[in-house]
């Protein structure tokens, strides 16, 4: 049996999450086929055809699936899910939304933001944010599956040659339609997708401060900004950049967390970057636990004579 991937698209180019996602989907056997489900997404598709590893892309288009409301994508989902053992989505909002749909209209169980691939029915996945790993083995005859993308490489964006096949959109479920959307300006890059970040927390004191303190450290290093929740909360940050269980998972290749303690929360979101750097005047803090190198010292001295040693 095949695996199936669903897509992201802005429908004309493939989100990177999906190259992570067709990484674990290889992993599960089978030939590889992505689903692209929009309008007009005939780059989307094929963009998705040149992804190292992948035999086939489905391309579904009408208006209904331009804005990817869950269930529109859903219903062209399960049109197609009985060629598949595997079905799996991106941990993202979008994929969040959809994927338990399609496991409820299926009647199987879904097996949420897995980091890693044991064989084609077992997974592993964090839990107890992530202070434990659960191993979870599924008797479903289809898996419906939602991976961590931090967990896996992304896949070649370059170098596959799959067929592009057409498939018969399904009609609009009318049960929720696309008003508008705000989209965040940022010259920076997406957090999730970054190699740096640099994080502040609650000990900035002020949001004057944290644009003060931690905005000259990442145009140095070309870095997005990142935040824990207490930062989040007190105002200092936007929602957006809010780093933790219960904001975005991240895993840079260097990520510098400056006057974060390290609630378990905010490590559940970070503790996989490869480099982690802690600024923290306190010696007990949490974060150096998780730091791979750690400086006892105040963030307000310390981050601007780095920011001067850059």
């Amino acid at each position: 049996m095949s695996v199936l991937v669903i897509a992201e698209h802005d429908n004309a180019s493939i989100k990177g999450a999906t190259l992570n996602t067709v990484t674990a989907a290889a992993a599960c056997g089978g030939d590889v086929h992505v689903l692209v489900a929009g309008h007009n997404a005939a780059a989307a598709a094929q963009a998705a055809a040149q992804i190292a590893g992948v035999a086939k892309v489905i391309h579904a288009d009408a208006p209904g699936l331009e804005h990817g409301l869950a269930e529109n994508v859903a219903a062209q989902v399960l049109a197609i899910a009985s060629g598949y053992s595997h079905i799996l989505f991106p941990a993202t909002a979008s994929g969040k939304n959809v994927a338990p749909r399609v496991a409820a209209k299926l009647d199987v169980a879904q097996i949420s933001d897995i980091t890693k691939v044991v064989s084609a029915d077992t997974f592993e996945r964090p839990i107890y944010a992530g202070n434990a790993i659960a191993t979870v083995q599924s008797s479903d005859a289809t898996k419906v599956i939602t991976v961590r993308t931090t967990g896996f490489d992304a896949a070649a964006a370059t170098g596959g040659s799959a067929a592009v096949e057409t498939a018969a959109a399904t009609a609009d479920a009318g049960k929720s339609t696309f008003v508008g959307s705000e989209i965040a300006k940022n010259d920076r890059p997406d957090l999730t997708a970054a190699k740096i970040i640099v994080s502040g927390g609650r000990a900035l004191g002020s949001k004057e401060k944290f644009d003060e303190v931690i905005t000259p450290l990442a145009d140095k290093l070309g870095a997005a900004i990142g935040a824990s929740r207490a930062a989040v909360d007190a105002g200092y940050a936007p929602n957006d950049l809010q780093v933790g269980q219960t904001g975005k998972i991240v895993a840079p290749q260097l990520y510098i967390a400056a006057g974060i303690s390290g609630a378990i929360q905010h490590l559940a979101g970070m503790k996989d970057s490869k480099v982690i750097v802690a600024i923290n005047k306190d010696p007990e803090a949490p974060i150096f636990s998780v730091a791979d190198y750690g400086l006892e010292a105040d963030l307000f001295t310390a981050v601007p004579e780095l920011v001067k040693a850059l």
